[in-house]
């Protein structure tokens, strides 16, 4: 396994950061409903843990919402390691369209 982290501040209070945070994984499910498959989210509080299999390879992490900054962490298979960058780059890019 390979550790992913993705750090990305905003400015929105804690609960609209949250709420937004929430439509990425959403988004996530409808968007690319061909790829992913078995998503599990649960919240408590301002923490999440999240699973879920794209093109067979299961991924899963948490999320924390704080006041300054959403932190998203998920181990990634080794197979998908090599392509840690570029995930972290498109995860970071869409959280921070919604936290705009």
């Amino acid at each position: 396994m390979s550790k992913l982290s993705v750090n990305i501040p905003h400015s929105l209070s804690t609960d609209e950061a949250q709420q937004r945070i929430q439509q990425l994984l959403t988004n996530l499910k409808e968007q690319q409903a061909d790829k992913i498959s078995d998503v599990k989210e649960t919240w408590e509080g301002n923490n999440a843990t999240f699973s879920f299999s794209i093109k067979g390879f299961d991924i899963s992490g948490g999320i924390q919402v704080k006041p300054e900054s959403v932190d998203i962490e998920g181990d990634l298979p080794f197979a998908l390691s090599f392509f840690k960058g570029m995930i972290a780059d498109l995860i970071s890019n869409k959280a921070k369209e919604l936290l705009a």
